[in-house]
């Protein structure tokens, strides 16, 4: 399996519109995020999980030419608002696109892209065919997916375990039976939004007290504001098996 970090920033990326701090001038490559989505290798399937406003420029960027599913992590914009721009894709291999999440992100879906649903459809609109989930496994053309139930404040996340593999993001609080999911796990990603406390993402304190309860072989922290810092400066405190994710950084398993 590969795995390629597609964004590793928050809602509004960085550099942030109009800011000049440290992280936003920065002109460390690392330190210029796209919204968070990772690409998944699996076997010859290929998957994304979130399609945010940066899809487009993702799937360009690391040449993606095959795209055998979609798996939504939860509704916010910041993890949904590409998925138009999945028609080159419905071009290009001749059928529709599989789209997995829960009710919430599949009416959420309807909702924004409403022209999709609709019985009578103008041409050229994405083709998609949708696919409910809940928490419990399912599979993706023979590839694995557990889902691990987070809070985003009151919000219900999935993050997903495939393998060894654990992915979380928009998480603040996960309760002992979804922590049973992820032990083992030799790699775990987890959202690290800032230093200071944040009402509905682990800063990253928490997030390096949960990676040490874990105890996986590697972690990387991704979802990551302009206020946690640079690439630099924050890798360089980091414990010796935690990273800092960055956009295009590929891991294989």
């Amino acid at each position: 399996m590969k795995v390629t970090f597609l964004g590793t920033g928050t809602s509004q990326g960085i550099p942030v519109i109009g800011c000049t701090c440290e992280t936003c001038s920065s002109i460390d490559f690392r330190d210029k995020r796209l919204r968070s989505s990772i690409h998944l290798k699996v076997d010859n399937n290929s998957f994304v999980v979130d399609t945010g406003p940066d899809f487009r420029a993702q799937m360009l960027r690391e040449g993606i030419r095959k795209l055998d599913a979609i798996i939504y992590t939860h509704e916010h914009k910041d993890h949904t608002a590409g998925m138009d721009d999945i028609r080159p894709f419905n071009f290009m291999q001749m059928k529709d696109m599989p789209l997995y999440g829960t009710p919430a992100v599949l009416n959420q879906l309807q909702r924004e892209f409403s022209y999709v649903f609709t019985p009578k459809k103008y041409p050229g609109v994405p083709q998609v065919v949708t696919h409910e989930i809940s928490n419990e496994p399912f599979q993706v053309l023979g590839t694995t997916f557990t889902p691990i139930l987070v809070m985003h404040y009151k919000l219900p996340v999935f993050g997903y375990r495939i393998k060894d593999f654990t992915y979380i993001t928009d998480a603040k609080h996960i309760e002992e039976k979804e922590l049973e999911k992820v032990r083992g796990t030799k790699v775990l990603v987890l959202n690290a939004l800032q230093i200071k406390e944040h009402l509905s993402h682990l800063t990253l304190s928490e997030a390096l007290e949960l990676i040490d309860t874990i105890k996986p072989e590697k972690a990387y922290l991704t979802h990551i504001s302009h206020k946690l810092g640079s690439q630099q400066n924050v890798e360089s405190k980091l414990p010796d098996n935690v990273f800092l994710a960055y956009d295009g950084l590929t891991i294989s398993l």
